[in-house]
């Protein structure tokens, strides 16, 4: 009995060990590196970009990509590693090849496994070429002597045991391969969404062990730790975008604002520091692919009750219409139709019929009352309009009446928001 046990275990650990080697790069075959032209540096910056990599690889205050930023997981906390050209403490010593294995197979310099709060699992769909680029430009930086710091994950998600693991049930290595039934746009929307932008990182659920679900890809997701909920880009509840034109899409991602919708939260991050700065064709061409996403067979939004049910009323419906009143009513119009600014006329957005009040998701409506909502300063909207935190205004029961109130009203017809979601929501920002 003994023996069967050790061989299913050995069996075990060489399927583990097999499924980590899936796809391996061997880094003792060196290429010729690329000569770093301008040309070739400029390329990798836009790449480098399009991944926003300088978003998580650039501590508060700290020197550009010289790593050290927090990365907080329900395991722990994962720190950024340094990805200038120090010898001692960045990527100096570094090969291409070293590099490009890091992205296609989460592996470091030494072959230790990276944990995936680096979004491998995304990145290995880069192109070797799109690597090596990226690397020039790294190495083009000035290098930062900063040590990295060590993780601080419990037991034992700690362990490369465990990891590998992990990385055998969750992750197999693969470029992104072009599909011939697709156009030539398609083909590079689908590149950049779910290889370098890696949407699915936040836009896809995630399992008690912190793995994406394929079978949900795009669907949405509660982000880890940050409280925020990233819409379906599926559903047309949330945020799916089939019945949009492209060109409206392009103006929500190069400039954070559109006449149908405006990003906040961690969204707007990104298209502060990455998608402004992408190539018209480029946001085009993850226009299209969005556009073309199959719409989710799934509860994703609120569905709409027939006018003869209208949502019952609740005892706080007359405090939440007068809490509406006093904060709300002056930007976003007495009516819920939104108000505009100077020469922008879609300064605060309209209330009613909006997608993000309605869906049943809430987490991120009670965010943005506690702590604001501010879209991203972006070239193509330099000064945008924001809300102001109301988190030592209104209590637990004042947010949760305003916000049903909201999402009763004006022909919306959404479930009511309880005090108890709200104080969650405080409770772990205090956290």
């Amino acid at each position: 009995m003994l023996g069967m046990s050790a061989l299913a275990g050995a069996g075990a650990a060489a399927l583990v060990w097999s499924l980590n080697r899936l796809d391996e790069v061997d880094t003792h075959v060196i290429l010729a590196a690329a000569a770093p032209s301008e040309a070739l540096i400029a390329r990798g910056a836009y790449l480098a970009r399009a991944g926003n990599c300088m978003g998580c690889h650039t501590a508060q205050g700290g020197e550009r990509y010289a790593g050290g930023r927090p990365i907080a997981t329900p395991f722990g906390t994962v720190f950024a590693s340094n990805l200038t050209p120090d010898d001692q403490t960045g990527i100096g010593a570094w090969s291409s090849t070293q590099f490009w294995r890091a992205l296609h197979n989460g592996r470091s310099k030494n072959g230790r496994l990276l944990y995936p709060a680096f979004p491998y699992p995304n990145y290995t769909q880069v192109t070797r070429e799109d690597s090596d680029a990226i690397f020039v430009y790294l190495n083009s930086l000035p290098a930062v002597a900063q040590p990295n710091q060590r993780h601080a994950l419990r037991f034992p998600y700690n362990l490369q045991t465990a990891l590998a693991v992990w990385r055998a049930l969750y992750f197999r290595p693969g470029v992104h391969q072009p599909d011939a039934s697709r156009s030539a746009p398609w083909n590079r929307g689908a590149y950049l969404v779910k290889g370098l932008g890696h949407c699915g990182a936040c836009h896809t659920a995630r399992n008690a062990l912190g793995a994406s679900s394929q079978e949900m890809d795009l669907a949405g997701g509660l982000i880890p730790m940050q409280n925020w909920y990233a819409p379906s880009l599926t559903s047309p509840n949330e945020a799916g975008v089939g019945q949009w034109n492209r060109a409206e899409i392009v103006t929500l991602l190069k400039n954070g604002i559109a006449p149908r919708a405006s990003v906040s939260g961690p969204m707007a991050q990104v298209v502060r520091h990455s998608t402004q700065y992408l190539s018209h064709e480029d946001l085009g061409a993850m226009a299209q692919f969005l556009m073309e996403l199959p719409t989710a067979d799934q509860k994703s939004g609120a569905p709409a009750p027939s006018a003869s049910a209208p949502p019952a009323p609740t005892l706080n419906a007359a405090r939440g219409a007068k809490l509406y009143e006093q904060h709300c009513a002056q930007c976003h119009g007495k009516n819920g139709q939104g108000v505009g600014g100077q020469g922008a006329p879609n300064a605060y957005p309209a209330l009613a019929g909006n997608r993000a009040i309605t869906m049943t998701q809430t987490v991120n409506l009670v965010q943005m009352v506690l702590n604001g909502g501010y879209a991203p300063a972006t070239q193509g909207n330099p000064r945008p309009f924001g809300m102001p935190p109301f988190v030592l205004v209104l209590n637990d029961t004042d947010v949760a009446a305003v916000l049903t109130h909201i999402r009763r009203s004006w022909g919306n017809q959404a479930s009511a928001v309880t005090p108890l979601e709200v104080n969650r929501i405080r409770e772990k920002q205090a956290d």
